[in-house]
């Protein structure tokens, strides 16, 4: 179980100041128009979590008082996928990799991955039935050479940063969704007091 290591005056003080920052941020158009701002952005293969520990996230994170970014949550029909996503992980504050069997299929994932690390953004990785080690990229000869040592780069990355495991068909969803939350918080807590 995951201990909360800070008091809830703390956490009350950070969430009253998140307010204000998005109230401020709200009131500029030029920010709300050009930037995408979130807290967290969820970075997951959709065929694989999106109907599951991806949303359940994005609805606990929420429900905190966050502004979690979820790609079918936070973009409409009409957006410009690459610039929606880009410029949403560019401003975001941290990240969360949900990690699955089919994520390094994913041209996408492995591009917002790597936007991530290019960006020096904190990414809490987590390794949903998969193991760190089972992860590639593979060549199948669509991807330029140049993306394919970005995308091994932040994976390799990734695969070194300590994370949270989580074995759907055995594991218990409410814990992994309250551990990665309580990361996120204590990590944008960190974050604000530096």
């Amino acid at each position: 179980m995951h201990r909360q290591r800070y008091s809830s005056a703390v956490i009350k003080n950070f969430l009253a100041h998140q307010t204000a920052t998005k109230k401020l941020l709200a009131t500029n158009d030029a920010v709300t128009k050009n930037k995408a701002y979130c807290d967290v952005f969820i970075n997951h293969r959709g065929i694989d979590t999106k109907k599951t520990l991806a949303t359940l996230l994005y609805d606990h994170l929420s429900r905190r008082k966050l502004k979690p970014f979820l790609d079918n949550k936070n973009m409409k029909p009409g957006d410009k996928l690459f610039d929606h996503i880009d410029n949403a992980i560019r401003n975001c504050k941290v990240g969360i990799a949900v990690f699955s069997p089919n994520y390094c299929k994913s041209y996408f994932c492995l591009h917002e991955l790597a936007l991530f690390t290019e960006s020096k953004k904190k990414v809490i990785p987590i390794f949903c039935d998969v193991k760190p080690s089972q992860l590639s990229v593979t060549d199948n000869g669509n991807v330029p050479k140049k993306d394919l040592r970005r995308f091994e780069s932040a994976l390799e990355e990734a695969k070194c940063t300590v994370g949270l495991t989580f074995d759907s068909l055995e594991g218990n969803w409410l814990d992994v969704v309250n551990s990665a939350s309580e990361t996120v918080m204590e990590s944008l807590i960190e974050m604000e007091s530096h």
